[in-house]
């Protein structure tokens, strides 16, 4: 008796905590989850499992002060591709990144959002909103 009035009491605390989560992080458990998958099918390839890069080809994912600092470019970065120098974690490259021209701006947002909180980033949930104003202003 006692077993059982100990287990329905857990899992009405189960219920109730699971119930009591902000939509802001369900929001975020939604983009984080999808995230990976678009990252899994259009970026691991390159930048590896775990966000590290192919040494002096494909620069990491893991270096927070660049992805904090350039929060506003991925979503160009990612849909148009990238070209030209840049300097991360202090090591420099110069190969072209490729377009990714056929993911939406929904998949984009969540490929970011899991980018921008794995490997050592911690920076919230990216809306497809703010995928959107980023785009615009690319310039392409």
């Amino acid at each position: 008796m006692k077993l059982k009035v100990i287990s329905g009491i857990c899992f009405l605390l189960f219920v109730l905590i699971v119930s009591c989560q902000s939509d802001e992080s369900i929001e975020f458990k939604r983009y984080y989850s999808a995230g990976a998958i678009v990252y899994q099918g259009h970026c691991q390839n390159c930048h590896g499992t775990n966000g590290e890069g192919l040494s002096a080809l494909i620069p990491p994912l893991t270096d927070t002060a660049y992805i904090k600092e350039n929060l506003k470019s991925l979503a160009c970065n990612i849909k148009y591709g990238l070209k030209g120098k840049i300097n991360i974690a202090g090591k420099s490259f110069d190969d072209a990144m490729p377009a990714e021209a056929d993911l939406t701006p929904i998949e984009i947002a969540q490929a970011i959002t899991y980018i921008t909180n794995s490997f050592g980033n911690k920076q919230g949930t990216v809306t497809v909103d703010q995928v959107n104003e980023d785009l615009i202003k690319c310039g392409n």
